[in-house]
């Protein structure tokens, strides 16, 4: 777990996970403006991208990898992602 963009990145790097929850809103940045640069280095990283503040519609990819949740997020939605 990491609170902030440039700590992310760095243990991304170190762990090598399979699964990326990465929030819009971080205290050094906008989450979503490094995706491309994540997706780059980690191609097979699923990547579920949060926020309260922006929609779906608000970002785009042609990557399937790379999920959007409108917060609040239910428990509905969870299960049907990680059945």
């Amino acid at each position: 777990m990491a609170y902030t963009i440039q700590s992310g990145l760095f243990l991304i790097d170190e762990e090598r996970p399979d699964i990326l929850f990465l929030d819009n809103n971080l205290p050094d940045g906008q989450g979503w403006k490094y995706v491309d640069q994540i997706v780059e280095k980690n191609p097979h990283l699923e990547i579920f991208l949060i926020s309260a503040h922006q929609s779906k519609s608000s970002f785009t990819s042609p990557n399937k990898n790379i999920i959007v949740w409108e917060k609040p997020i239910s428990m509905q939605i969870l299960n049907s992602s990680f059945q």
